[in-house]
């Protein structure tokens, strides 16, 4: 009797095994109704808005997701399986390296923190060096010129070109 109860488990567990693409697709879906709900509840001003409003593109970015995970869904269900490309070079054998993983999340989570109180070219200056430092890089001769540099660019682009503003910090007056 156990053979019987069995069998139903574990062909369950094997079906989802052979179509677990339909995460992928459950997640695009959850997604898409996310940024369609978003977009729709979103306050919009009609006569400040020109001919192409704010809901257009989550709009448009919604229903792709949405079209995207029945089509994924339905190809998954129709027998499709996602390949790996030839020239892929993951080794799915090797464990995950959770240092680089924690380290890349702590300065995530520092430059966050400091974003406010030191600014976009400091916060960002030490975001790009310590994840040039997680992901490898032993260069002190090089990495915080690099870094700075990079910063003070993504903060004039986005501050002064693009009209985002960014928080300068103590800097403000110096940039």
């Amino acid at each position: 009797m156990s053979l019987r109860t069995q069998e139903p488990s574990a062909g369950r567990r094997s079906w989802l095994r052979d179509h677990s693409e339909l995460g992928v697709s459950g997640l695009l879906l959850a997604l898409g109704v996310l940024v369609l709900t978003d977009a729709l509840t979103m306050d919009v001003d009609l006569t400040q808005r020109g001919p192409v409003g704010p809901r257009t593109v989550p709009l448009a970015v919604g229903g792709g997701l949405l079209l995207i995970a029945v089509l994924l869904a339905v190809d998954v269900l129709r027998g499709g399986r996602g390949r790996a490309e030839g020239g892929e070079d993951v080794d799915l054998t090797e464990p995950a390296d959770w240092r680089t993983v924690t380290l890349l999340a702590g300065i995530f989570l520092g430059a966050a923190v400091l974003i406010e109180p030191a600014g976009f070219p400091v916060a960002g200056a030490l975001l790009f060096w310590g994840a040039a430092f997680a992901l490898g890089s032993r260069r002190p001769d090089r990495d915080p010129l690099i870094a700075a540099v990079l910063s003070l660019v993504t903060y004039g682009v986005f501050d002064k070109l693009l009209g985002v503003p960014l928080p300068g910090g103590p800097l403000m007056g110096v940039l």
